[in-house]
């Protein structure tokens, strides 16, 4: 796998992508996922972990509604992952991902995730390199525990914005009524460690890469969706799933 640098990837659709015709194709693979998901339930062979990660204001919550929102709720089931609870620190740092890992014939989405652990807690000096590195290897572990003892696929997306529009985003919150719920005080600090968030996510897309990392721009939703649900779709297509028969 080639070195990940973020800088150098573009955070934006193509110049010439048309947005309303991009919108309409997500609209038509939105239609598909629901009867893909509708099938691996009915079949429960297969299951899919989807990890969102992503700076502050990345749209990791929109995505959420806006792409998932089109599959029965019965299939699908979204966890987040803020700071671990006393009862979680006491156990080892996979414990409360595991617990959530999907099951036969489920969609998982993780809103963050496992990640968390190599990312903000090396940011803020909370873990060393050592232990960090320990980590990785121990995430390799468990994706690939996933992947070969249940048939879960994982699909990784790192929701690629730029400072600027995450500056952008962060003030709207200030400004509209209908978002200032999510607003965080301390999330314009956590903007000033941005050089050293890219350096951990670009170590942990290096060191943690037997399920590849699919980089997505995502400072325009309408794009970041179309990808996110176009990689959804062609996983499951490639599952070459079946109903089942009547049960005798």
């Amino acid at each position: 796998m080639s070195t990940i640098i973020l800088k150098e990837i573009s955070t934006r659709a193509p110049k010439e992508l048309d947005k309303q015709e991009t919108k309409e194709k997500t609209a038509a693979i939105l239609q598909e996922l629901n009867e893909l998901q509708n099938l691996m339930y009915a079949e429960s062979k297969h299951s899919l972990l989807v990890i969102l990660q992503g700076m502050d204001a990345s749209g990791k919550d929109g995505l959420i509604r806006d792409v998932f929102g089109a599959v029965n709720p019965q299939g699908v089931r979204v966890d987040s992952f803020k700071v671990p609870t006393e009862k979680e620190l006491s156990h080892d740092f996979l414990w409360r991902i595991h617990q959530v890992a999907p099951a036969k014939g489920m969609i998982e989405v993780f809103n963050r995730s496992h990640y968390e652990d190599i990312l903000i807690t090396r940011v803020h000096k909370w873990c060393d390199d050592t232990t960090a590195h320990k980590r990785m290897r121990a995430i390799n572990d468990f994706e690939r525990l996933l992947e070969q003892h249940n048939d879960t696929h994982v699909l990784k997306f790192y929701l690629h914005i730029s400072q600027k529009e995450q500056h952008q985003r962060l003030s709207e919150r200030l400004e509209d009524p209908a978002k200032q719920w999510k607003y965080n005080a301390n999330d314009f600090k956590e903007s000033e460690l941005w050089d050293s968030y890219m350096k951990m996510y670009e170590e942990a897309f290096d060191k943690c890469n037997e399920v590849p990392w699919v980089i997505v721009p995502s400072d325009q939703n309408w794009y970041k969706e179309f990808l996110i649900a176009g990689k959804i779709r062609d996983t499951l297509v490639g599952l070459k799933m079946q109903y089942p028969g009547m049960k005798k």
